[in-house]
């Protein structure tokens, strides 16, 4: 392994292990010495990577993002399938990954840093909370266009505008994702899948509209 090589496993290794730790404590909760110790690096190491914490939440969040973007690439490969259906297979990622071998590993939505540190972000980091906000905004934009995709095929009827129902479904299940962890259960997002159904079925002309937010 050359040293630049090594060097970034270094440093993937930090973040893989942050990831981790966050995930399960939030970013407030989880402390430099607990980071070092689940990376087994020392201080100095870490510091050399990343100035500060919160230098290091927004590389972690930046790379979380590009992850993400690569995983939803992957799950929607491929022409053969229509776009609802395309549309259809990102929101049941949410409840179990196609990628996972054992179907109680979970779904997306178990290992989403946007589920566990939207609130605490905001309050937190202006920069930390720029870089999840464009995050979101790019997968709403994917989101939208799936939307717009289905109903050029036919898979989806006419209805109001892709941007806004894609806000709509992506709070829906934002908001489900977080009563599904206070719950310890499924249902919630059950529920979220089922009314996706049923809003992008009723998605007529003559059905309702809703605003677009911008920032």
């Amino acid at each position: 392994m050359t040293r630049t090589s090594k060097a970034e496993a270094t440093r993937q290794n930090i973040l893989d292990n942050g990831h981790d730790l966050v995930l399960r404590k939030g970013f407030v909760g989880v402390g430099l010495q607990e980071i070092l110790k689940a990376s087994g690096v020392p201080k100095g190491s870490f510091y050399h990577y990343f100035p500060s914490k919160e230098a290091f939440g927004c590389t972690l969040l930046q790379d979380y993002a590009q992850a993400y973007g690569a995983r939803l690439d992957a799950l929607l490969a491929g022409d053969a399938i229509s776009g609802r259906e395309r549309l259809m297979r990102y929101w049941r990622a949410w409840l179990d990954d196609p990628g996972e071998e054992d179907p109680a590993g979970g779904g997306w939505a178990e290992d989403c840093l946007a589920v566990k540190l939207s609130a605490e972000v905001a309050d937190l980091s202006e920069t930390m909370r720029q870089i999840l906000s464009k995050g979101i905004a790019r997968l709403l934009d994917r989101i939208a266009v799936m939307i717009t995709e289905a109903r050029a095929d036919g898979s989806l009827p006419a209805g109001p505008d892709p941007m806004a129902l894609a806000q709509v479904l992506y709070q829906m299940w934002l908001g489900a994702a977080l009563l599904a962890k206070l719950d310890r259960s499924r249902a919630p997002m059950e529920r979220a899948l089922a009314a996706t159904e049923q809003l992008l079925a009723c998605a007529t002309e003559a059905g309702p509209t809703f605003p677009v937010i911008t920032s």
